[in-house]
This record gives C-alpha cells, sequence and structure tokens, in this order.
C-alpha cells in the first residue's frame, strides 16, 4: 500500500510515498528527507529533542503520523534563520548563554523555544518559561542557560517581528 504525502519543509515542497501508514514525522524526516537535526531522544514524547514546528506549533514529531500531516508546513531546526539569513535569535542566544552541553537536546530545545515565544508564552517570567519548556529535557542540566537564552530570544525575536 502506498500513501503519497506533500509536506512544506523549511519552505519548500516535498512529496513523499509512505508504504506503511504508522511512520512517524521524525522518521519521514530523518530517514526519508535526511534532516537529522531533530534527534530520536526517547521515541515516547517525553523528552522532546524531537520537537518542530508544524504550522506554527510546536510538537514531538515521534508522536506524529506523517500520513496525519498531508499539506502541513514544517519547521525543523535545519529551516530556522533570521531574516538576514544568519543565526535565529534564538540559536544566537543558546550560543551567548551557553544554553547547551553534549548538543543533543539543542535541536529540539531551540525548536521548543521559538515555538514559545511565538506563542507569546515566554515572556520575562522564569517560572513561566520553565513551565513552557518543561517537556523538553537537558540531561547535561544547561537549564540556567536555556533559560537565560529563552528570555533574551524572546525580547530580541519581539523587536524583529516589530520592525
Amino acid at each position: 500500500m502506498s500513501i503519497p504525502l506533500r509536506l512544506t519543509v523549511n519552505g519548500e515542497p516535498r512529496d513523499l510515498i509512505l508504504e506503511d501508514p504508522r511512520v512517524t514525522l521524525l522518521d519521514a524526516l530523518r530517514e526519508r528527507l535526511h534532516l537529522t537535526g531533530s534527534k530520536k531522544g526517547c521515541d515516547r514524547g517525553q523528552c522532546g529533542a524531537c520537537t518542530v514546528l508544524v504550522d506554527g506549533r510546536r510538537i514531538n514529531a515521534c508522536l506524529a503520523l506523517a500520513v496525519s500531516l498531508d499539506g502541513a508546513e514544517i519547521t525543523t531546526i535545519e529551516g530556522l534563520a533570521a531574516r538576514d539569513g544568519g543565526l535565529h535569535p534564538v540559536q544566537a542566544a543558546f550560543i551567548a548563554h551557553d544554553g547547551f552541553q553534549c548538543g543533543f537536546c539543542t535541536p529540539g530545545q531551540i525548536m521548543s523555544a521559538v515555538g514559545l515565544i511565538r506563542e507569546g508564552q515566554a515572556g520575562d517570567d522564569p517560572e513561566r518559561i520553565r513551565e513552557g519548556m518543561s517537556g523538553n529535557l537537558c540531561r547535561c542540566g544547561a537549564y540556567a542557560g536555556i533559560l537565560e537564552a529563552v528570555r533574551d530570544a524572546s525580547s530580541d525575536m519581539q523587536r524583529e517581528e516589530a520592525a
């Protein structure tokens, strides 16, 4: 059984043929489209390493069936960029605040932070940011840097979008 699927991934239309309706978005991205930035951590939706944006909203790609997203717009860490083509404000803030150590969770952390900020849920309140980012685990414990990065990026993104 062949299932045709059309996704817009990082602004580019992509056509896929799935042989199995149980293929997750994460596996389609990594194995079929060779976009390996989204990580397979727990494969149960508990760690957030696979976080991507689907139609602008954060999801765990390991829990979403690719066939259910036909026609969706997907943004992965590979597709994240600032207007000038440089680093996205969240990426720059993660570097500036050492918001990572081993880096395994970083793509999911960054994508979750972008979604959180765009949803208007970040602001400057540390507790609100912690709650909003609670679905993303960091085994290295870089949470202090992540929190500061999200705070800085939130104000940077608001200024960029206002311009």
